[in-house]
């Protein structure tokens, strides 16, 4: 599909001198790409209507975002439009290239908007695209009824009136608070003030935590050796060769092996597991036992 390489500063003039396309020219220069693959029909259409993707793209400078890549984003949601565009729904192509171009220029927002990746579902997209509006109203219908909101019930109201749950409006009102900080940053002016990085918790595990679990591992390994050695030999073969084993051996090559049927080796493969369930649970007992 053909793209545009670069969105350069004369672009908007250009689009405003664009042509103007009756609904029955527009579709014809849609028919002409979806079934030939005509590129100067795709051009013309684009051209056309990049003045509604730049209008789009306007409206969403107020996040910071450069406005030649706002444009840029806006003109590759009208090229997926026109990718995606069937002309024979009776729709007409600019109605339908609204819906790609926002979805095109709010994914851009929202990537850029942080090194924090905020998430694309369509309740983060609501929230973050809404939330600061919502709130602004709801504060100002407070304030002109005398009444004071306390964070919480405003974020309630907010979840109740955008429709999304409280713990992504708690998240979100989060993310936009405050502004991405390194974690490499001092946490005073003071000579020996520490990174924020120093602050973090060390999630790995503690040395009494890796000792006890070497130990336990260990004491597991043992009950299963001794529930191993409870079982007949032809048990001890099924529950190896069908769990222990990189590749598990099937019910039908070790009914061959031993004489059977598969539904036998299924009927002693569970009662090897029954006995190997019992002993575990009778040395659990004597662990708990001793522990008292």
């Amino acid at each position: 599909m053909a793209r545009y390489d670069s969105i350069s500063n004369p672009l908007p003039k250009l689009a405003m001198k664009a042509e103007l396309l009756d609904a029955e020219t527009e579709l014809q220069l849609a028919y002409a790409w979806r079934d030939q693959r005509d590129e100067r029909a795709l051009h013309r259409l684009i051209t056309a209507y990049m003045r509604l993707a730049i209008s789009m793209a306007a409206k969403f400078k107020r996040y910071g975002a450069p406005m030649n890549d706002l444009i840029q984003e806006a003109g590759l949601g009208l090229m997926k439009a026109a990718d995606k565009f069937d002309p024979d729904r009776g729709v007409r192509f600019s109605t339908y290239a609204v819906w790609w171009i926002k979805a095109s220029i709010q994914e851009y927002v929202m990537r850029n908007w942080s090194m924090v990746r905020i998430g694309s579902t369509s309740s983060q997209k609501s929230l973050f695209f809404n939330m600061r509006r919502v709130q602004a109203q709801l504060e100002r219908g407070a304030q002109s009824e005398g009444v004071t909101l306390d964070k919480h019930q405003l974020l309630q109201q907010i979840s109740s009136e955008i429709g999304v749950p409280l713990r992504d409006v708690t998240m979100m009102d989060g993310r936009l608070s405050g502004a991405d900080f390194s974690l490499n940053a001092v946490q005073s002016s003071e000579d020996d003030g520490r990174e924020w990085i120093e602050a973090l918790e060390d999630d790995r595990a503690q040395a009494d935590e890796v000792v006890q679990d070497h130990l336990d591992r260990g004491r597991l390994r043992r009950w299963l050796a001794r529930a191993m050695d409870d079982l007949s030999a032809r048990e001890q073969l099924i529950v190896r060769d069908r769990k222990l084993k990189e590749q598990p051996r099937t019910l039908e090559s070790l009914g061959k092996e031993l004489g059977l049927s598969k539904e036998r080796v299924r009927q002693l493969e569970a009662a090897a597991f029954q006995k190997m369930r019992k002993s575990l649970e009778h040395r659990s007992h004597e662990v708990r036992n001793l522990l008292q």
